[in-house]
């Protein structure tokens, strides 16, 4: 079978509702991917139209118990092999965080990493579900490769941060979460977009609302593609989209030839 190239697109909405009134349709067809997984939807199927289904994609939603609490959506113009939602661990799998898509070629996995939260108030169930999903990773790498998408909660290196040494304790840049993203790499994973620009500083995903931070770029790089190491040399580009707005995030994609 010919190699083809797949477009893949993630991006924290925070809140779809929301970023439907403010062009979210033209922004994600803008995208022109195969694929596009959203995090943080705070929605259920149903409750507002994206209106993607006219634009050829199949939708997939997990949404969480908690009403207009965190979810996940996966939109496809290629129809998945199979599609399943959690991790198969009951305390991670009420909120709405992962959904796998199983393709001929890979697994894409969707996730919305748990915050911290103020105060490092979730740090200890932070852990919880880093080592979980680390081991459901690994299970699934060994079935077929996998391409992660999502929203991490976590800046690796002071690179991926504006201001590190003020951020060091905060949610999203403590040791500790960036020891469980190392250790994640190191069980078979490669950030895609860090190992096409080793050297790219002021290449952020996710920008506080207050103190102009957007218009400052002072800002975090927290949204990922993470693949399988023997899918790296498949990667032809890993960008991020500063310039589409509607969110606090912007989006992330990854072009594969598979």
């Amino acid at each position: 079978m010919a190699d083809k190239t797949v477009r893949l697109a993630s991006w924290n909405v925070n809140g779809l509702r929301a970023c439907l009134g403010k062009g979210f349709v033209d922004s994600a067809l803008s995208l022109d991917a195969d694929v596009i997984c959203l995090q943080e939807t705070k929605m259920e199927r149903g409750q507002a139209d994206p209106g993607l289904d006219k634009h050829g994609y199949k939708d997939f939603w997990c949404s969480a118990q908690k009403k207009g609490y965190s979810g996940t959506a996966v939109f496809t113009r290629a129809k998945p092999l199979s599609v399943s939602y959690g991790i198969g661990v009951p305390e991670h799998d009420n909120e709405g965080r992962v959904i796998v898509a199983e393709y001929e070629r890979f697994t894409l996995v969707n996730a919305y990493v748990p915050n911290s939260r103020d105060g490092l108030a979730r740090l200890p169930y932070r852990m919880r579900w880093e080592d979980d999903f680390r081991a459901f990773l690994a299970e699934a790498d060994r079935k077929k490769p996998v391409a992660l998408c999502g929203d991490l909660n976590v800046a690796h290196q002071e690179i991926d941060l504006k201001n590190a040494k003020a951020n060091r304790r905060n949610a999203g840049f403590t040791d500790e979460e960036r020891q469980k993203l190392t250790e994640l790499l190191d069980a078979g994973f490669a950030d895609a977009f860090r190992r096409l620009n080793p050297d790219a500083s002021d290449a952020y995903t996710w920008w506080s609302y207050y103190s102009r931070a957007r218009e400052r770029n002072a800002g975090w790089r927290i949204d990922y593609f993470l693949v399988s190491e023997r899918l790296m040399a498949n990667v032809l580009d890993a960008s991020i989209h500063p310039g589409i707005m509607g969110s606090d995030h912007c989006p992330v994609s990854l072009e594969l030839s598979i």
